[in-house]
């Protein structure tokens, strides 16, 4: 074992424990502590015994185990745990020391901790890690960004632990400064709230099929998986479908109750976009049913009073699930291209200089919304780094034509069955709006300037230039 640890890790619950075996398993000495300290001395004689780990009972002896520049991954829990841990182990830390936080911290957390880092003399990082507990043992996808002189002391490690895809290409680069890669990874999560919901209502209206048994709904997702769809998510989904609770020898996912939980990351997703002025109304909309999916008690009472009687199942079950399909890869692009929209105002506003086709490339492996089609955004983003939308690259606009009246069909038999597909149907709204030369949006500029003189742009005048009418005739 090394004299000195190539790194520390603060916070042992099994996301860090795994990333630890990771680094240890590619050759690097890990240092780490946890504040209950047993659970150091337990993780050291039991699942890091004989291996190149270095177990500290203090903050103190952290740092003075680690080589210089001290380079300390904190895996501990969002807010207040984060700043506490920075105040307690920066008298241990000298110039050049970088701190970097691999939790799910808000990016004006991170964008307030760059700044006082520097005040020290040390050095932040920001990094979001996706992929969750196998991720982190066997490569997940890493989006950091910060103070960039940290980045070759800590590309070795970071790239080596990442998933890799093609010849060897790590799914982690340099994402830019500041908050760049925890704003990332917030993005990538409000994409996965979308990709969750839009799978679970293809679920749900498959369900209603006659006839329509959870092996061949399982069986259906795996075909999928096999297609344009392929992707982690619908992966599972099909695995998830086939599983039998060993207790009632029902179907799992029945006897789960129907109560989505959250941590807020998509939530935050939703807040960005109004304050950036982005439309992501499909991430919004996956947000919104969590909360709805929450009010369970209100939902059963409203089923006994908001009685409808939809009409049976009637469409061919075959073109049904075509057109389904197209549907839902029509929906997952918009929720895409709605994430990437964000990230290119975020960019703009906060002078990041993101390169979406290396975020696309860090997505293709090791995280929750890993797809191959991250393939064709990677490269239409290669075509044209400038790209405002995914729906405008021909290969996206090809298949989201393709896809229009199949679409449209199945948002109307969703109507007809009287099943929500809130995610679905938004996706459809917004490709509509989007694609809408003339929104009726002139009516609400009227509306504003009559009641609240807020002026407005004319067609026949040059953009900038505003006017007010006196719509009652009265002084």
């Amino acid at each position: 074992m090394k004299e000195k640890a190539d790194i520390g890790v603060v916070g042992l619950a099994v996301m860090g424990e795994n990333l630890i075996l990771n680094m240890e398993g590619k050759g690097f000495t890990v240092a780490c502590f946890n504040r209950t300290v047993d659970k150091v001395d337990a993780f050291v004689r039991g699942r890091g015994k004989g291996r190149n780990i270095i177990g500290c009972g203090s903050l103190k002896e952290l740092a003075g185990s680690l080589s210089r520049p001290r380079k300390v991954l904190m895996m501990v829990k969002a807010g207040g745990a984060v700043d506490e841990l920075i105040e307690t182990i920066a008298p241990f830390l000298e110039p050049g020391d970088i701190l970097i936080d691999g939790g799910n911290s808000h990016f004006s957390d991170t964008s307030r901790r760059c700044r006082d880092a520097r005040e020290k003399g040390l050095m932040f990082v920001g990094a979001g890690i996706s992929g969750g507990e196998e991720g982190a043992l066997k490569g997940p996808s890493i989006m950091p960004g910060g103070d960039a002189e940290a980045w070759p002391h800590i590309r070795p490690i970071l790239q080596s632990i990442a998933a890799k895809v093609d010849d060897d290409v790590p799914c982690c680069e340099w994402l830019g400064p500041d908050a760049a890669g925890h704003f990332v990874k917030m993005v990538h999560n409000g994409i996965e709230y979308g990709d969750m919901q839009l799978i679970a209502e293809a679920y749900h209206l498959m369900s209603r099929i006659p006839g329509m048994s959870h092996s061949r709904m399982s069986s259906i997702f795996a075909e999928w998986n096999g297609r344009e769809l392929d992707s982690y998510l619908i992966e599972i989904t099909s695995r998830i479908l086939s599983f039998r609770d060993e207790e009632s020898g029902k179907p799992l996912v029945d006897v789960i109750l129907d109560t989505a939980g959250q941590k807020g990351t998509g939530k935050w997703t939703s807040q960005v976009g109004l304050e950036l002025e982005v439309g992501i109304p499909q991430i919004a909309e996956s947000v919104f049913a969590r909360s709805l999916s929450a009010v369970k008690d209100e939902r059963i009472a409203a089923s006994r009073i908001l009685v409808v009687n939809p009409p049976a199942f009637t469409w061919d079950e075959s073109q049904f699930l075509a057109h389904l399909e197209k549907a839902v890869y029509a929906a997952k692009i918009c929720s895409y291209a709605q994430g990437f929209q964000l990230l290119y105002a975020a960019s703009r506003e906060f002078g990041w200089n993101l390169r979406y086709s290396d975020i696309a490339q860090i997505w293709r492996n090791g995280c929750i919304i890993r797809a191959r089609f991250l393939v064709d955004i990677r490269e239409a983003f290669k075509q044209d780094p400038d790209l405002s939308n995914l729906l405008l690259a021909p290969y996206f606009s090809s298949v989201i034509l393709d896809a229009q009246d199949p679409w449209r069909q199945t948002v109307k038999c969703a109507v007809d069955l009287g099943i929500p597909v809130p995610t679905i149907a938004s996706a459809l709204n917004y490709f509509d709006s989007y694609r809408c030369e003339r929104l009726p949006a002139n009516l609400i500029q009227a509306q504003r300037d009559f009641f609240g003189a807020h002026r407005y742009e004319r067609t026949d005048r040059p953009r900038g230039e505003t006017f007010h009418t006196n719509w009652t005739g009265k002084d």
